[in-house]
């Protein structure tokens, strides 16, 4: 069964057959609970996050992919105590949201879309321009003028039209909402449809682990498309009576830009008042999340939480990580540092399976990992 686009403020339902980005009031929306797949629903011959392309909204007969998902989960050692590490920074482009564009494009591609507007700090265009490309679309992405060049390259390499917006990322997020009139602004933001591709990243998990959930994920979290993802998606397996109880989901912030974390320590359902300051997790400054009472609920629903990390907690786990061999961005090094407090608060416990979300590539954040180092480019 097709499902609706839905307000889930309001209730509000509208059908699928008409491409849009937001509701009649400009409410981000989200798509009426699906009712999953069972093991027997995985197409073992296919290796890519299309395997699972019966949990999709509906059915598409020729996908855009580059193979994206199937990404390693190996075995790690953070604070001295072993994890799971989802090595999702081996994505195709980079990061882990080349799963929800392979699967937003491929729909709205479906639905006729021919060319997509999207803004992002870095690796969200850099996926929507590298898919747009194999789909035969066109793209253009607005991104902020301070985002780190290796990333604005490869979008122009894809052949995406690249705007640098001069201020905050959240300028940059109100500058495509204004150009959203004249070209379909597939957001991975905004746009429900990605969320249905990063929900593959709970699947994965529970196929990883013989079909059953980890005790904790922690993931990097700005706009909250892997902490929805994976609440969708390890939902859909426990309707579809696959697992018996959800993963608790943590999110990772920065201090610097925190809102997610500021509202979930408050006990609060919307926004409250937290500094918004520069950071090296760039990935993650948000700050206005749009669906932030969404990722609050999906926290608080699977007992989860969030924490945030000062700069140099980040740049610290970014170097360590990096002294074991797993390179990633700044982003996603938070999730390790977020492990070590979790641990000693005794909120998560060594003998549990915990899986860190690391979404986002070292080769990235060139210069700020230089910069940590005290290397002068």
């Amino acid at each position: 069964m097709v499902p609706d686009y839905i307000d889930p403020r309001t209730g509000a339902t509208f059908p699928l057959d008409t491409p849009r980005w937001c509701g009649p009031d400009n409410a981000p929306l989200l798509l009426t609970p699906m009712a999953g797949l069972t093991r027997d629903g995985i197409d073992l011959s296919t290796r890519s996050l299309w395997r699972y392309r019966t949990a999709f909204p509906f059915p598409v007969a020729d996908p855009i992919t580059l193979g994206e998902g199937c990404t390693p989960l190996i075995p790690g050692t953070v604070a001295g105590v072993r994890v799971l590490l989802k090595c999702d920074w081996l994505n195709p482009t980079g990061s882990f949201k080349d799963r929800g564009a392979s699967v937003m494009l491929s729909l709205l591609r479906a639905q006729g879309i021919g060319h997509v507007l999207e803004d992002s700090s870095g690796n969200g265009g850099a996926a929507i321009a590298a898919y747009a490309a194999a789909g035969g679309l066109a793209a253009t992405i607005l991104t902020p003028a301070s985002t780190s060049p290796a990333k604005t390259v490869q979008m122009r390499a894809h052949g995406s039209a690249v705007d640098l917006i001069a201020g905050t990322r959240q300028t940059t997020a109100d500058a495509a909402a204004a150009r959203s009139a004249s070209v379909f602004y597939a957001s991975h933001n905004w746009h429900p449809f990605f969320l249905h591709g990063t929900k593959t990243l709970a699947y994965e998990l529970w196929e990883d682990l013989g079909f059953r959930p980890p005790d904790n994920i922690i993931v990097p979290c700005g706009a909250g498309s892997n902490v929805l993802g994976c609440e969708i998606g390890f939902s859909e397996l426990l309707r579809a009576g696959q697992i018996e109880t959800l993963p608790r989901i943590f999110a990772a912030q920065p201090a610097n830009c925190a809102p997610v974390a500021a509202a979930f320590m408050a006990g609060s359902g919307e926004a409250v008042p937290t500094p918004i300051l520069p950071t090296m997790a760039e990935g993650t400054a948000i700050a206005r999340p749009i669906r932030l009472k969404e990722v609050l609920g999906a926290l608080r629903e699977t007992r989860g939480g969030a924490v945030t990390l000062t700069e140099d907690e980040i740049g610290g786990a970014t170097l360590d990580l990096a002294r074991t061999g797993i390179y990633v961005e700044p982003t996603s090094a938070q999730v390790a540092a977020a492990f070590g407090k979790l641990l000693a608060t005794g909120t998560v416990t060594p003998e549990q399976t915990t899986v860190l979300v690391l979404t986002g590539a070292g080769l990235k954040a060139t210069s700020r990992i230089a910069a940590l180092m005290g290397i002068v480019l």
